[in-house]
């Protein structure tokens, strides 16, 4: 446990965030949350010394540090700019650390808005799933002044397992959608494959064994394993519209680096096609049976 305790604001209570927040309580920090309709039930965190606020200008005045942990970029701007938004309520010194998925462009914005009104900004993306969340596992990527991170790692321990600085501002937003791209990237192929392959009658467990032990292996193989051979979803509860939206958001990074993202495209098409068919709230390994049912359907 660690001796200084802190201070410390949250927006977003969400699946991920809930984790974080239990985590940074746990290790005895002053807390205080956003109150939210979106959050998931905060009641276990206020019995722990949680408490909450009104407004994000209110986090930010009783917080020395803030950490956004939003869906993307338009809530991101959103509580950072409303009226009652964070730049309300900073003040000289306090430091913002968006943990959320974003566009690297808006992180950019967002950043020079916060240093423009005193304060100091990291993007540090989270990878892994809300399991390793609330047990203070989690993978960051960190953009931003390597001092700024040193001085914020023994809050960021609290919950993550792995830090990395990727960069300057904005590398941890780039390289969480370079990570997420290959991530769903391949749960798209290994989506397809598994379809081609029901249409083919070849045996589930088979083809799981033979990729596992050749070019398919891997951790997105092994999330996705359970659905493939029992349409057990558990291993990767990432919806369709988050997918897609990440997608989405490697797309127009790469158009705006001018790179290339043929296969991206595809990987965004085919995720659009999912929640099109099915929900956007479908979990991606339950693409297997949407493209499946699909057949020779192209999507858009």
């Amino acid at each position: 446990m660690m001796k200084k305790k802190l201070k410390v604001g949250l927006i977003g209570v969400g699946m991920m965030g809930h984790g974080i927040a239990s985590n940074i309580v746990r290790y005895g920090h002053q807390l205080v949350i956003l109150d939210h309709p979106g959050n998931q039930p905060v009641q276990d965190l206020i019995a722990a010394g949680a408490t909450t606020a009104s407004t994000p200008a209110a986090v930010a005045q009783a917080a020395d540090f803030i950490i956004l942990c939003l869906t993307g970029s338009p809530q991101v701007e959103a509580v950072v700019n409303e009226p009652e938004g964070l730049l309300a309520g900073l003040a000289s010194g306090k430091i913002v650390i968006d943990c959320s998925t974003a566009l690297p462009s808006s992180t950019s914005k967002i950043s020079k808005s916060i240093e423009a009104a005193g304060g100091r900004y990291l993007d540090a993306p989270m990878t892994r799933t809300p399991k390793e969340a609330a047990q203070g596992r989690l993978n960051l990527i960190v953009g931003g002044d390597a001092s700024l991170l040193e001085t914020c790692r023994p809050l960021l321990r609290s919950f993550s397992e792995s830090i990395v600085h990727a960069g300057p501002v904005g590398a941890g937003h780039q390289m969480k959608l370079i990570h997420n791209f290959v991530s769903l990237g391949f749960s798209a192929v290994l989506a397809e494959a598994c379809a081609c392959a029901g249409r083919a009658d070849i045996d589930a467990e088979t083809m799981v064994d033979i990729l596992a032990t050749g070019g398919g292996g891997g951790i997105v193989l092994d999330r996705i394993k359970p659905y493939i051979t029992g349409k057990d979803d558990s291993g990767m509860r990432f919806s369709l519209a988050n997918a897609f939206k990440d997608m989405s958001y490697y797309n127009t990074m790469a158009a705006e680096l001018g790179a290339s993202h043929i296969t991206a495209q595809a990987v965004r098409a085919a995720f659009e096609l999912g929640m099109e068919t099915k929900s956007p709230q479908a979990t991606v390994p339950m693409l297997i049976d949407i493209l499946a049912q699909a057949g020779d359907h192209t999507a858009k």
